[in-house]
């Protein structure tokens, strides 16, 4: 039986890092990856992803890895078209990993695939970290800068903390139309 081979892209990674930045929720204030989701960048069956994680209970606190309530779960398949028991989806409520619940499954998944594709994990849990702190270090020095300055510049920094915050588009805008009119002229 021939193995595998396994794709690895031109900068090493087996996983574009958006694929994996995608699967990444908020769930009960953490950021979690979902088992089923995590198995499929294990390349292995979620069923087998958490009989492992069942023989190795001891490494996952709730702080690691829950489970969705049924009120969560209906709530995801809402949400992002889950499918539902019967329909192709699975008779278990699912597992939420946190970010260290995730860095503990490389010590429990003995493959090379798992090995890698958890560092790429990790580096996207690491810059969505990044860019957190960095939207907020930057909203903070905004209003530093708006307490120092007087209010010539107050325009300046409102039209920045639009940018920032990415407001909802007004529902009573009127698009204008581009173009002129041509009226009739007789010659």
């Amino acid at each position: 039986m021939q193995k595998k081979k396994q794709v690895v892209k031109k900068n090493g990674d087996l996983v574009p890092a958006e694929i994996i930045q995608n699967k990444i929720l908020f769930i009960r204030g953490h950021k979690v990856m979902f088992d089923r989701d995590l198995a499929e960048l294990y390349g292995v069956t979620t069923g087998n992803l958490n009989k492992t994680v069942r023989r190795n209970l001891d490494r996952f606190p709730e702080d690691f890895m829950f489970q969705l309530t049924q009120e969560e779960n209906d709530s995801l398949v809402f949400q992002f078209g889950r499918p539902k028991e019967g329909r192709g989806g699975s008779r278990y409520l699912s597992y939420a990993f946190t970010e260290q619940g995730v860095a503990m499954l490389s010590s429990v998944l003995n493959s090379q695939r798992a090995v890698q594709v958890n560092i790429q994990i990790m580096r996207v849990f690491v810059k969505i970290k990044e860019m957190m702190i960095s939207h907020k270090d930057l909203a903070r020095k905004i209003e530093e800068m708006e307490t120092k300055y007087d209010h010539q510049f107050k325009v300046v920094f409102e039209a920045i903390k639009q940018l920032i915050t990415n407001p909802k588009p007004d529902k009573a805008y009127k698009r204008t139309k581009i173009g002129f009119i041509v009226e009739d002229k007789e010659i």
